[in-house]
């Protein structure tokens, strides 16, 4: 158990220092922590086409075609990618826009048997950075559901067209769903053209 901890312990640490060093924290990321000294429960994985990512990797954006959430416990979970730097990381007007929610998802092996499940209530909408903005960072948020929350709709979020993406309150969903922060991760993407200056 005690290797547990201290494991978990250094994802702490390495989350917390890779936030500020990428200046989501004290930035966009404060909004969305329940406390100042939230500390995750869980570490988030998530991969993009077989490439598992961990607290900034790059991406261009034709490798994040299709993404899958993982997480370890037996409870339910709803699972969010936003991206605080829309349309671009000096003009986050658009922040945060919502690229992806998952509710009602169980890990594999858990109560849902072999794959995640879940309801895709916003559909996934991949990275889209344009070649002539700065990489964008994007952030990936695991919430415990509360045991005797309803499946959630589209019309929760706000639909999935694409203006209604944009200026997605994440603070305010997980507040008036009642979900708890347990896991988060985040990866840097730039368009596929993009030339690092």
């Amino acid at each position: 158990m005690e290797c547990l901890e201290e494991a978990l312990q250094a994802h702490v640490d390495a989350l917390r220092a890779s936030l500020k060093s990428a200046g989501l924290v004290p930035g966009p990321v404060a909004a969305l922590l329940p406390a100042a000294d939230w500390r995750p429960t869980t570490q988030l994985r998530v991969a993009f086409g077989g490439k598992e990512f961990e607290l900034g990797t790059f991406f261009r954006a034709g490798e994040c075609k299709g993404a899958k959430p993982v997480e370890e416990k037996k409870r339910r979970y709803t699972f969010l990618m936003i991206d605080p730097d829309a349309p671009t990381p000096d003009d986050p007007k658009f922040a945060f826009w919502r690229h992806w929610i998952v509710s009602g998802l169980s890990p594999p092996g858990g109560e849902a048997g072999g794959d995640c499940g879940g309801n895709e209530v916003t559909e996934y909408l991949g990275p889209g950075p344009k070649d002539d903005s700065k990489p964008h960072r994007y952030l990936f948020l695991l919430y415990q559901e509360p045991e005797e929350m309803q499946s959630l709709s589209k019309a929760d979020v706000g639909g999935d067209e694409f203006v209604q993406r944009r200026s997605f309150d994440a603070a305010t969903f997980a507040t008036r769903h009642g979900l708890e922060l347990v896991g988060m991760n985040w990866m840097t993407c730039a368009g596929d053209g993009w030339m690092e200056s």
